[in-house]
């Protein structure tokens, strides 16, 4: 139990903590902000009542999300005065700033429309309305977009130079447009609305296999479904960039992510790795499964390797990641979630044109709905195991070849890093925990479908919502 003399490992343990728990809130609100959006847009465009108690149901998780992502992401920012002072000390410059922007802009953005969103469906007019749904979905993605910059720039620094200890910027567009920022944006974005929209649609067939309001939720379930039919194939694209960028930019990492122990050379025809055990203390690895031939087409597209790929032997023990299996598996957790995210979506798609997608059809479906509930957690899952690629990966350095981690860490105590450590796990453990529990009752509960179009008498929404089984017409639905 050395690890809990070390302040640096307890430091990174607790950032680790508070980020892992921070990012599955704020995942679904980006992506779920924009299904409110389409589906409020098609109430105004066709005033079909169910876009509308679409737009009401769905509302709620997010909101749900939205508060726990406020109360878990403010003390993560706060370890960066706490945990790792001479880090922010070195880069605040840019770093802080960048940060400031994020609460500034996107999150004040974000929380200023959000009441108009929620509670304004009879006070405001109806493009008023729509215009702060927008606004608060904007908000959400302008927050991705400043985080994901900050992160990127860590990534592979960019605008000035470290100068006596401090990094100076003399070009500030050019370090927000750093070579990781365009690609990680894109990657980010479309991975917060692809989990979003697995997570509407698997909520959704949870309904259809329980055989509840099967007309409201075959709508929704087709509309994440025609959105899906973009964005998987296309963040399996913009993933491949992204692994190509780490190619050239950071090659220590993309050796870790291969567990690749020797330099492959340029022009060589070489396997793909997909199963192994690493071994870091003998710089090896114990066991593996190879594919023959399959590296260059992962990384360029092509059988042969126009760079070299550098083994981890390139460099000293101390210049190189050291959690080699963390990275190894992780990236391919998140590569195998995003094909089978594709997978369900094809497949789902030569289901809707046979016509077994109507809602008549649609609970006969048994294995595909119940393929789509247990896609629902796996965005998530995708989502973590690509940040441990990308943060664990840059490891030994907080800023990328120029500040290590081991520099940037505060100097104190252990016994009081892993005091907060531990209280953040029990608070944490605490808000999952009454998330799942509101979460479920709002699931349970199902949607209000009696509630009052807007203009026609809406009750005030802290009165108890009753529920009735849907016995609608179908033409009503």
């Amino acid at each position: 139990m050395e690890f809990l003399q070390d302040t640096v490992v307890l430091s990174r343990l607790q950032f680790a903590l508070t980020a892992i728990f921070h990012m599955l809130w704020p995942v679904l609100t980006t992506g779920m902000a924009i299904y409110l959006v389409i589906v409020e847009g098609m109430w105004l465009r066709t005033r079909n009542p169910d876009y509308y108690h679409h737009a009401r149901f769905w509302a709620k998780l997010y909101v749900l999300n939205f508060g726990i992502g406020v109360a878990s992401g403010v003390p993560m920012e706060f370890q960066f005065g706490t945990n790792w002072a001479p880090f922010s000390e070195a880069v605040g410059d840019f770093f802080g700033s960048v940060l400031g922007f994020e609460a500034s802009m996107a999150f004040m953005l974000e929380a200023g429309f959000l009441g108009i969103m929620l509670f304004g469906w009879e006070r405001v007019p109806p493009v008023i309305h729509y215009l702060s749904t927008i606004m608060v979905a904007f908000g959400a993605n302008l927050s991705t977009f400043w985080i994901i910059t900050a992160n990127s720039w860590l990534q592979t620094p960019s605008g000035g130079e470290v100068v006596d200890g401090k990094f100076v910027v003399s070009n500030y567009f050019e370090a927000i447009f750093n070579p990781f920022m365009a690609k990680s944006v894109s990657h980010m974005f479309l991975a917060t609305l692809e989990t979003s929209l697995f997570v509407i649609g698997g909520i959704s067939a949870w309904y259809l296999l329980n055989q509840r309001h099967p007309q409201f939720f075959t709508r929704s379930l087709k509309i994440v479904l025609a959105a899906a039919i973009a964005v998987a194939p296309l963040q399996i694209y913009v993933g491949h960039l992204s692994g190509e960028q780490v190619y050239h930019e950071q090659p220590a990492k993309l050796a870790a992510m291969e567990a690749q122990w020797e330099t492959i050379p340029a022009g060589t025809v070489a396997p793909w790795s997909a199963i192994a055990l690493p071994n870091v203390e003998a710089e090896r690895n114990d066991f593996e499964i190879s594919v023959p031939n399959a590296l260059g087409y992962i990384l360029e597209l092509k059988p042969q390797l126009s760079e070299p790929v550098l083994g981890l032997k390139e460099w000293k023990p101390e210049d190189r990641p050291a959690m080699v299996g963390l990275i190894y598996y992780s990236f391919r957790i998140m590569v195998a979630i995003g094909f089978f995210f594709a997978g369900l979506m094809l497949l789902s798609v030569v289901q809707w044109l046979r016509g077994k997608l109507s809602s008549e059809e649609i609970g006969k479906q048994r294995w595909l709905l119940v393929s789509w509930i247990f896609a629902a957690p796996l965005g998530y899952i995708a989502v973590e195991a690509g940040w441990i690629v990308r943060c664990v990966g840059r490891q030994p350095w907080a800023l990328y070849e120029q500040i290590r981690t081991v520099d940037a860490a505060s100097k104190l105590p252990p016994g009081n890093v892993l005091v907060s450590l531990t209280g953040f796990a029990v608070v944490y453990s605490v808000l999952f925990v009454t998330a799942l529990y509101f979460g479920s009752r709002i699931i349970r509960k199902g949607p209000d479908l009696d509630r009052p179009l807007p203009g026609q008498g809406d009750r005030d929404l802290t009165e108890p919502a009753t529920h009735e089984p849907d016995s609608r017409p179908v033409e009503a639905q």
